[in-house]
């Protein structure tokens, strides 16, 4: 069964203009667990005064659904994070860094070698407090400064994170640059260097159109999760043009179309769409929630 990893509230949310209240948040979460999502990144422990939007995480996971069969995660990008997020119940840790030299010394003022150091470590810590950590590695598939990233420093970097003591790693197309041939070979050369068990999941932007047809060749390769967002919210305030992520319900249609088991309800899926819309207020990039179920 495709597992996906709902990032709406996180990714989803945190580039938006207009304010999204905790309570607003709360109900979006409840109504994709009623919807049958079951691995949610609901929040992002961050620089506040950077992104507004996840000021409230602490807040918001106290109020969340507390289940045994729902796994909530937070992104993490420096210490400081981890330092808030231990405080917290989360139980999953979602450890974040580019692998482009260029864009890290843009946002981080750092180098991917300086980045990969100080996260494995945080990594580290994370899975000695009995956390679930995934190793999220942006800029897999290129990036926006320096163009081409070489595979082979991607598969560096998540060999630390990897003996850091995380259980899996996220290729995360940060700007929405990869195309399918290249998610095959990437997710080949991943195969080749870590065996078939590893635990890989994708997480892709719709920046130039080619989301749903990324996330296919990735699955076509053997990868089974993969993170999208409800009605296609997303954007990122570190990276230029970083558009929406792929879109849960449209992502699902697609697998249920092929035959495909998700563990979610399309219709419901599609009014949580319409009903994120409808608070953001704005059109959305979701295309299924405007054409309708066939």
């Amino acid at each position: 069964m495709i597992e996906i990893c709902e990032v709406g509230p996180r990714d989803g949310i945190q580039n938006e203009a207009k304010f999204v209240p905790t309570e607003t948040k709360v109900a979006l979460i409840e109504k994709l667990i009623d919807s049958g999502i079951r691995y949610i990144e609901a929040v992002s422990f961050v620089n506040p005064k950077v992104v507004p939007q996840m000021a409230d995480a602490e807040a918001l996971l106290t109020k969340l659904p507390v289940r045994d069969d729902i796994k909530y995660a937070g992104l993490i990008l420096s210490r400081s994070g981890l330092e808030r997020a231990l405080k917290t119940d989360i139980g999953h840790l979602h450890v974040a860094t580019t692998t482009s030299d260029s864009f890290n010394l843009k946002n981080v003022k750092r180098t991917v070698a300086d980045a990969t150091e100080e996260l494995t470590k945080v990594a580290a810590d994370g899975v000695s407090d009995d956390r679930k950590v995934i190793g999220v590695l942006g800029t897999a598939f290129g990036c926006p400064f320096e163009g081409e990233v070489p595979v082979e420093r991607v598969l560096k970097v998540a060999e630390s994170f990897l003996k850091a003591g995380s259980r899996g790693i996220t290729l995360a197309d940060t700007t929405g640059m990869a195309n399918p041939n290249q998610v095959s070979e990437v997710v080949g050369s991943f195969r080749k260097a870590f065996g078939e068990d590893l635990d890989l999941s994708l997480h892709f932007h719709n920046t130039r159109g080619l989301g749903l047809a990324n996330v296919l060749a990735g699955y076509q390769a053997g990868v089974k999760r993969f993170d999208s967002s409800i009605a296609g919210l997303g954007g990122c305030p570190f990276a230029p043009k970083a558009v929406g992520n792929v879109c849960t319900e449209d992502m699902v249609n697609m697998f249920h179309g092929m035959g495909d088991a998700t563990g979610t309800d399309l219709e419901q899926l599609v009014e949580t769409a319409k009903w994120m819309e409808q608070n953001m207020g704005r059109s959305l990039d979701g295309m299924l929630m405007k054409a309708g179920i066939a």
